[in-house]
């Protein structure tokens, strides 16, 4: 049998979500070709837990404790302990436009503080039973809790450089994402055993849900990969240490090589138009409107540019700046 010679990539067709417990889902894509699926599902991993944001408190202050080694009166656990216990709780910031948020607490009398005690108009606790401190019947707890928006992990050494006087920094966990792997099969193709189906397995803690957080990693290398986007341009200019390279030297010409007739060349040039680029910076409704540029003179210096490749109205706005930069460079030397 003879061996099928590809010309492009296997563009794969299937795509499973499926809810796979509470906080987690099961997102599988397929056919991929042999090697690709490593190729995304990897970043798409690191991304996951990365980019994803989330919530954390980044700050605390305790009435009547000095720093994060103290003690304090009535309460059972030690501010250390107490802290660990806070940096464990889950928060969430209802209002998603706000990215920090300053919570007051206070209580008083025996207690058990569990992570649903600090829930109020401006936060959701998504671990309510989470503990956090023991107090007796002659104790009285104030503290204050700084919780913010963020990705990633921020230690406590940065966080110091920010906070107000009497607060202590906490390492800030913001990745809502517990866990993310992911599985590569081989999967048949017509005939073909090495084609590979992705099977990705992701778990949040509720601050997020597994199937956005998936979506939000997605937009992040999309976005990161848009750099490269100029790449895709037909008219794509190429860099080199003289800013411009020779495919594009044409641009750069003075208007008088271009053999224009008189009238043509008048117009341009009493419109201070010196280089050919800036001809091809325009678009064909500011040509015409050039003082004393008639139909034939257009008709001419349209014909012209579309014959050296560079038709008028057609530079995108990247290759527009480069150009732009680069004729003033070259009016500058000439002064």
């Amino acid at each position: 049998m003879m061996t099928k010679i590809n010309t492009s990539a296997y563009m794969p067709t299937n795509l499973d979500v499926v809810n796979a417990g509470e906080n987690r889902v099961r997102i599988s894509a397929y056919p991929f070709e042999s090697g690709f699926g490593i190729t995304l599902a990897h970043p798409l991993r690191r991304l996951l837990y990365s980019s994803t944001v989330g919530f954390a408190p980044t700050s605390v202050k305790i009435e009547g404790v000095t720093h994060e080694f103290d003690s304090m009166r009535g309460m059972f656990e030690d501010v250390a302990h107490f802290i660990i216990n806070l940096k464990s709780i889950r928060f969430k910031i209802k209002d998603l436009s706000t990215s920090r948020v300053t919570a007051n607490y206070s209580f008083k009398g025996t207690k058990e503080i569990k992570g649903v005690d600090l829930m109020n108009d401006e936060l959701d606790i998504v671990t309510p039973d989470i503990h956090l401190a023991s107090i007796n019947e002659d104790a009285e707890l104030n503290f204050t809790v700084v919780i913010e928006k963020g990705i990633g992990y921020v230690p406590s050494e940065i966080i110091r450089e920010q906070i107000n006087d009497g607060f202590i920094a906490l390492d800030a966990f913001f990745t809502p994402v517990k866990r993310a792997i992911y599985d590569i099969e081989n999967i048949l193709v017509e005939d073909n055993p090495d084609y590979e189906k992705v099977i990705f397995t992701i778990e949040t803690d509720g601050q997020i849900s597994p199937v956005d957080a998936f979506k939000h990693s997605l937009k992040a290398m999309y976005s990161q990969m848009s750099v490269f986007n100029n790449v895709l341009e037909a008219d794509v200019i190429s860099q080199d240490a003289d800013g411009i390279d020779s495919k594009f030297a044409s641009l750069l010409q003075k208007i008088s090589d271009l053999n224009l007739s008189v009238r043509s060349f008048n117009s341009l040039d009493k419109a201070q138009i010196k280089y050919v680029a800036e001809i091809a910076l325009l678009s064909e409704h500011e040509l015409k409107d050039l003082k004393n540029l008639g139909k034939k003179s257009f008709d001419e210096i349209k014909s012209i540019m579309e014959e050296i490749g560079f038709p008028v109205g057609t530079i995108s706005t990247e290759i527009a700046e480069v150009l732009r930069k680069k004729i003033t460079e070259l009016k500058a030397n000439k002064e």
